[in-house]
């Protein structure tokens, strides 16, 4: 009997060590994954280019940039991913909510173009929502753009999107802070 619990209690401990060696494999790969960094923050004070209420966002979609006006004459300017060709618009929205780390269920029309997309991506370092998402209305109606953060931060300052509006994470959580429901956002 000693014999046999000597060889279990062998088994045992080369079961603990190579389940260890995978755990240490396994998060070895998801350090290089996961992002451990928010990005860069790219905020600015700038001259305000139109007289716009504090509060008001504006986008420039050719210059890849979003001012947050602070004063008559004064704004914060963030660099930002806009959409690719095709995938730019204009007009005048509001913000119709925000939410920390959100979900991303793609819409319809993305889930066409693109096969395979999940039903919904959970918050978390693979979602393209990143950090924070700050959802854009017309009237009560959601536009299904949004100005977001992202994990690929190569996406930001270039023409990348559906649609919506990349920010780096740490500059869309300082946006988020500052930003309330109900504000303008107007898009050039």
């Amino acid at each position: 009997m000693p014999g046999r619990q000597g060889r279990w209690r062998s088994w045992m401990i080369c079961a603990v060590l190579v389940l260890g060696l995978v755990d240490l494999a396994d998060e070895a790969v998801a350090k290089q994954q996961v992002p451990r960094s928010l990005g860069p923050s790219s905020a600015t004070i700038v001259t305000a280019e139109q007289s716009h209420p504090p509060g008001t966002i504006v986008v420039r979609s050719d210059k890849r940039t979003l001012d947050l006006v602070l004063s008559r004459d004064r704004a914060l300017r963030y660099r930002i991913g806009v959409g690719r060709d095709g995938f730019r618009w204009n007009g005048v929205v509001k913000v119709g909510k925000k939410a920390e780390w959100p979900d991303w269920r793609p819409p319809a029309e993305m889930k066409a173009r693109v096969p395979g997309l999940p039903e919904l991506v959970p918050a978390g370092p693979f979602n393209p929502m990143g950090a924070r998402g700050i959802y854009l209305y017309r009237g009560n109606a959601d536009t299904l753009y949004r100005i977001h953060g992202t994990n690929e931060q190569s996406t930001v300052g270039e023409f990348a999107s559906s649609g919506c509006f990349r920010m780096s994470n740490t500059d869309v959580i300082d946006l988020y802070k500052r930003v309330k429901v109900g504000a303008t956002v107007v898009v050039k």
